[in-house]
């Protein structure tokens, strides 16, 4: 069940939102001001932000601008001006869409449930563990936030890790998926040597690793 947070001023709209949501199967969080609002952000696992532009002790421009690099939720902004200045500020503070008031219930409900969909496909191409982020759409590796560039052999080994996370994976299975660029296998000291390195540019103490994890006579394990 996704969570959505409404932070709008307006009771009756914010109530009658939060109705309509929960009729149709969401968990529901209101708040009536910022303040409110990132106490919400901070402690509970949001998915998706309503979000209006003028509140009682601040803009939710500002507040938009603030998170966007902190969060991975869609927003919506609620805004009664819908001229193109004051669209292209919205999307320009990280916003994914907005809605002009008055509006439609129905179509407030749709705009969710399609922006939660793309978000959804999007997320199974991300993988997501601690400090470690892998964008397996582009290929690219960050670690707190910071890019790391691997080499394809090692790529290979922290995206096949990645995909089996609190799964063992025997070295058999790691020779047999890992190919050179000539088709030939790559051998038990290959792994051994790749993954020395791979801990090198993703662990912050290669000597007690929190990410990849060697299972003694077996292999190694992403994570516990």
């Amino acid at each position: 069940m996704e969570t959505i947070l409404i932070i709008e001023d307006d009771r009756i709209l914010n109530r009658g939102v939060s109705f309509a949501l929960k009729k149709e199967g969401y968990n529901v969080i209101s708040n009536y001001n910022i303040s409110d609002g990132k106490v919400s952000i901070m402690e509970n696992n949001i998915d998706f932000l309503l979000l209006d532009i003028n509140l009682p002790d601040g803009s939710g421009l500002d507040l938009c601008e603030q998170i966007n690099d902190k969060i991975n939720f869609p927003i919506v902004l609620f805004t009664a001006n819908d001229t193109d200045e004051d669209m292209i500020k919205g999307f320009e503070m990280g916003c994914d869409d907005y809605i002009a008031k008055p509006f439609s219930m129905d179509v407030l409900k749709l705009k969710i449930n399609a922006i939660l969909k793309i978000s959804a496909k999007v997320e199974k191409d991300i993988f997501k563990y601690k400090d470690l982020n892998i964008d397996f759409g582009s290929r690219k590796v960050f670690v707190k936030d910071e890019e790391v560039n691997l080499t394809v052999t090692e790529y290979k080994l922290l995206e096949l890790l990645s995909k089996n996370k609190g799964r063992a994976v025997t070295k058999e299975i790691i020779l047999e998926k890992l190919w050179d660029s000539n088709g030939n296998y790559v051998d038990e000291n290959t792994i051994s040597v790749n993954i020395r390195r791979l801990r090198k540019k993703i662990e912050e103490d290669t000597k007690n690793p929190q990410y990849i994890i060697t299972l003694f006579g077996i292999g190694y394990i992403m994570g516990d």
